[in-house]
């Protein structure tokens, strides 16, 4: 017997929370009232997609993201393409989702069960990079420039295309995970060990690229001053953090004030993500490292109760804003050398897909579900995108290169969590 599709009730409602503010905020009112209807029809947008898709039996996170590409500047260009007003603001509450969203993660994750598959998650992260790398930077050295005839240094432009295809969007994933349930399955704790090895190697690789774009050389100092400020900030935040933080806590939770608590937790979290910017690494290990020292303290369970309101409505926009960067013309075959760039844009897709996949076997000592593995490990998402508009903005990337690597990026954002939902709920663990 089919799935029941929504009743028609669920249509007004969508129709009437998001039509009326995505209108009004398409027409250019005032700015501060301009960027509150925007926020408006992200959340309803997000919520309301993100229900439509799960009575469809799809994953939340899907309809968030699809919600973004319909309220972007493909469709309605309700969300602000970058660059315009407003978008710095929309841009802030993303990473401000994404934070607390990995800083969730580290409240439930336990660090004496991650240390049982440190040495998988480092196996995964080691390949997840390695090979996608290598194989976008082979592809692209032999057959991808020559389809899309691009210019320039063959090398540099490789080394930005294989660059790109390392990235792991451990917000995505993280998120799947959490809605089916799996946070606790060793698969998760993997798939989330090795999403933070790559981040921490994406900086170093970042730091690469960038140097690239600035025209300038690449030193072996500053790739390993990167990858020491990364490990050590992580390492470093975790220790001290656990020996002062849980004496701090136990102040914290004997004061009045109402909601002490959660605000100073959530205070800690972006203090520490802020920290962690500073120093070179990510905003996300921060609000990670957070949410593992507090995950120590008594009061571990209050603050995750507390803080799950908090990043449900932030959360969303940040995956409404990863589906706004969509650029539906690119799908467009009346668009001349289109057909060359599907194509480009199709292979590159599959190399980074089988390169994370790859990497889900690249700890056979072990034993769990290594297709789960490797399919958590394959959105690019933001981070992709990052990578890719380094490239864009130096002029290194031309422009159908660029598209190229974005749809990629948009390919495998949204295939990963059907895959992952159908893998999880397929293979049941035994």
């Amino acid at each position: 017997m089919g799935r029941r599709l929504p009743p028609k009730p669920w249509l007004y409602l969508l129709v009437a929370l998001v039509c009326p503010p995505a209108l009004w905020a398409a027409s250019g009112n005032p700015a501060f009232s301009n960027l509150l209807l925007v926020v408006a029809a992200m959340l309803a947008g997000g919520k309301l997609v993100g229900e439509l898709a799960e009575r469809l039996g799809l994953p939340s996170v899907l309809g968030e993201l699809l919600a973004g590409v319909l309220l972007g500047p493909s469709v309605l260009a309700v969300i602000p393409a970058a660059g315009a007003a407003g978008a710095d603001m929309i841009r802030l509450l993303a990473e401000l989702g994404v934070i607390l969203l990995l800083f969730e993660v580290g409240l439930e994750t336990d660090l004496r069960e991650m240390r049982k598959v440190g040495t998988a998650a480092l196996a995964v992260g080691l390949v997840g990079v390695t090979l996608p790398f290598l194989l976008g930077y082979l592809y692209w050295s032999g057959a991808g420039h020559a389809a899309l005839g691009e210019s320039g240094s063959v090398g540099t432009v490789a080394i930005f295309v294989g660059a790109t295809l390392t990235a792991t969007s451990v917000g995505i994933t993280a998120r799947v995970l959490g809605d089916l349930g799996q946070m606790e399955t060793p698969e998760a704790r993997i798939i989330l060990g090795a999403a933070v090895l790559d981040d921490i190697i994406g900086l170093v690789i970042l730091s690469v690229v960038s140097g690239l774009a600035a025209g300038g050389g690449v030193s072996l100092l500053g790739v390993t001053s990167t990858l020491a400020a990364a490990v050590g900030f992580l390492v470093a935040a975790v220790v001290l953090g656990n020996l002062v933080v849980p004496r701090l806590a136990d102040r914290v939770s004997r004061m009045r004030a109402r909601g002490v608590v959660v605000v100073l937790s959530i205070a800690f979290a972006l203090a520490l993500a802020a920290f962690a910017d500073r120093l070179g690494s990510a905003l996300i290990i921060g609000g990670f490292a957070a949410g593992l020292i507090l995950r120590t303290t008594r009061q571990a369970h209050t603050v995750e109760q507390q803080v799950q309101p908090v990043a449900a409505v932030l959360a969303p926009i940040f995956f409404v804003n990863v589906g706004a960067a969509a650029d539906l013309s690119l799908l467009d075959p009346r668009v001349p050398g289109a057909g060359a760039l599907l194509l480009v844009a199709g292979i590159l897709t599959v190399i980074a897909i089988i390169g994370k996949i790859a990497a889900g076997w690249a700890a056979p000592w072990l034993s769990y579900r290594r297709m789960a593995v490797g399919v958590g490990m394959v959105p690019r998402g933001e981070v992709g995108l990052i990578f890719a508009d380094i490239g864009r903005q130096a002029g290194i990337l031309g422009q159908g290169t660029f598209s190229a690597v974005l749809l990629m990026v948009m390919a495998t954002t949204f295939i990963a969590p059907l895959a992952l939902k159908f893998l999880f709920v397929r293979q049941p663990r035994g």
